[in-house]
């Protein structure tokens, strides 16, 4: 299952629910995402080519990040340009999310073990975040 969270029509993020089977290659994001997420699920015997990817100048105006919860429960909660706290969903076993926009938090339920995925070079605290002062 795909679970998209939206705040006035702009996706904040996307969530992919380990249940989720696609047939080959699906992607969920555009082709001018910053960060690409999909899924491959192929079956045996199945055989993608050798390939390279040439260095190509990208400009970057935004840090996505992928989540992927190996295991435990987490809560994510997301939050809009301006720090207002719009909705929460509960991540389990198995499932990854991409945040795209807006800002998120995330409170440990059970003890877990999360994979996390960005675009770097990372800038360090002051650079990279800005808080998000909960009320």
């Amino acid at each position: 299952m795909l679970e998209k969270i939206q705040w006035q029509g702009q996706i904040l993020a996307l969530i992919l629910r380990r249940e989720l089977n696609v047939d080959g290659v699906k992607f969920f994001t555009s082709a001018d995402n910053p960060l690409q997420l999909g899924i491959l699920q192929h079956r045996q015997g199945t055989e993608i080519k050798p390939h390279l990817h040439p260095d190509s100048v990208r400009t970057i105006n935004m840090t996505q990040e992928v989540l992927y919860i190996e295991r435990g429960r987490v809560k994510a909660d997301f939050y809009n340009k301006d720090g207002e706290n719009i909705s929460s969903s509960i991540l389990n076993t198995g499932d990854a999310i991409l945040l795209l926009s807006g800002g998120h938090g995330f409170k440990i339920l059970e003890d877990a073990k999360i994979l996390e995925i960005k675009q770097g070079p990372y800038c360090g605290v002051d650079r990279d975040k800005e808080r998000i002062d909960r009320k």
